[in-house]
């Protein structure tokens, strides 16, 4: 980035008294280097009460909202009403200013996997950026916007929400070219009420769509089929045995998945078909702006993806880990289970699953109904944390042919039995909601003597 205070105060029709140049937006103090804006955010403490340290550390220009008497007077100061509001405004003019087009990615589960996937195939013909880490709301999307490279061809964005009508916003904020849904499932369903809910919000990605864009949905969600109908933009739906883009898988191993498009192979460095549908996401984009077979073959092969999103890492002691542990709702939970229960391993399986959260009244159902997606001869040992699983655990309890060793609280006592019972050649899987920390048992796994 490289503009002038003066011409971000004229771009939010406000003003300041002295023009410098801006080479970054930060609204962490601590984060802020030379030439930066800084962007001082409501939170548990107001930004302003930082504007000093955020002075120290270089920065040359500020937003503020506070009473001017208080503004400091040794940069320069950009009087606005709201300071959020004052940055989405400035992501949407640098947006409009770099000319980049924004390749927009939202769902269940799935996207920021599907993010880095369309990114890396992107990447073989055009200057693109993505979404860094978990930046997907109503302050990281901006915030991804002010740190694309000014030569940045291609913008793929990832967008989270959790209550209606803010993808709207994001998408509004972004107007994508293309808009992609990974998946209809059931996170955040406490917030949504239903399904139905769920996929209603997941639809205001067309919100701010370009008229001649692209909208990309699973064609196996009859949810969204009645929501797309009458769009105006072109619709493709993508599936492993239906839709306008179908692929097959033909091969699965512990780090790679191999499937097909029509008549061509590809191979991701990702276990599971679940993975592949994100690929589909990821290949229909590479279509859509004319990259060749090749390219998104290449694209898929050297793909980076986002840490504790499918990651195979390896236990102190030898055993293979695959870490899952960002996020969890049912319909993610059982393909990762269904699918690690089909890979090889030279010793026994394990799975360590934690509870779900924001799944409203019928989370003990959801709980429990995990116990299908488990086959008790694929499996040596079950861990189950936190209050929820209880239900899991009477569920599987029924049959008494799984060994389930259940811990509502206690983590350190979670590890220690883990630590007990995992040996060399052991393979493990580990799946929770983020709120539930399962990388901390991660970490200490990596660590296991």
């Amino acid at each position: 980035m490289k503009v002038t205070s003066q011409e971000i105060a004229e771009a939010l029709s406000s003003h300041c008294e002295k023009s410098v140049e801006i080479t970054n937006v930060e609204f962490d103090s601590r984060k802020v280097t030379e030439g930066s804006l800084f962007v001082p955010l409501a939170g548990a403490r107001d930004g302003h009460e930082f504007i000093q340290q955020a002075i120290e550390n270089g920065a040359t220009a500020t937003f503020w909202s506070w009473d001017m008497a208080q503004a400091p007077t040794e940069i320069s100061v950009i009087p606005v009403e709201d300071t959020l509001k004052a940055m989405q405004a400035l992501s949407k003019y640098y947006l409009a200013k770099v000319g980049a087009e924004v390749i927009a990615v939202t769902g269940s589960n799935g996207k920021t996997t599907t993010k880095d996937l369309t990114a890396s195939v992107l990447a073989q013909r055009y200057r693109t950026y993505k979404t860094q880490g978990n930046y997907n709301n109503n302050i990281g999307l901006p915030y991804t916007i002010l740190h694309m490279p000014e030569e940045t061809e291609k913008l793929v964005l990832e967008m989270g929400m959790d209550h209606a009508n803010e993808i709207t916003e994001l998408s509004q904020m972004a107007q994508p070219k293309v808009a992609a849904i990974t998946m209809i499932g059931e996170a955040h369903i406490e917030n949504l009420g239903s399904r139905e809910g769920i996929a209603k919000a997941k639809m205001e990605i067309v919100d701010g769509l370009s008229e001649k864009g692209l909208l990309i949905i699973p064609a196996n969600e009859p949810l969204l089929k009645p929501l797309s109908q009458n769009l105006s933009q072109e619709v493709t739906t993508f599936g492993l045995a239906e839709g306008d883009v179908r692929g097959e898988v033909t091969r699965e191993e512990k780090t790679a998945t191999t499937f097909t498009v029509a008549g061509e192979s590809f191979t991701i460095p990702l276990p599971g078909s679940y993975n592949v549908t994100n690929a589909l996401i990821a290949y229909t984009v590479g279509r859509f702006f004319g990259l060749s077979i090749e390219e998104i073959r290449q694209g898929f092969a050297t793909v980076a993806i986002t840490q504790n999103r499918t990651e195979w890492l390896t236990a102190g002691n030898g055993a293979a880990i695959l870490s899952d542990v960002y996020n969890a709702n049912p319909t993610a939970m059982g393909l990762v289970l269904e699918t690690f229960q089909k890979l090889p391993t030279n010793g026994r399986r394990f799975a360590v699953l934690a509870d779900m959260l924001e799944l409203g009244p019928d989370s003990p159902t959801m709980h429990a109904q995990m116990s299908e997606h488990i086959d008790p001869d694929k499996f040596a040992g079950i861990f189950l944390y936190g209050s929820q699983m209880e239900n899991l655990r009477d569920a599987l309890q029924v049959s008494g042919e799984l060994p389930v060793f259940y811990f509502e609280k206690d983590k350190q006592a979670l590890i220690q039995e883990i630590e007990t019972q995992l040996e060399a050649e052991d393979s493990i899987v580990l799946k929770g909601s983020n709120g539930m920390g399962l990388y901390e048992v991660v970490e200490r796994l990596q660590k296991l003597n």
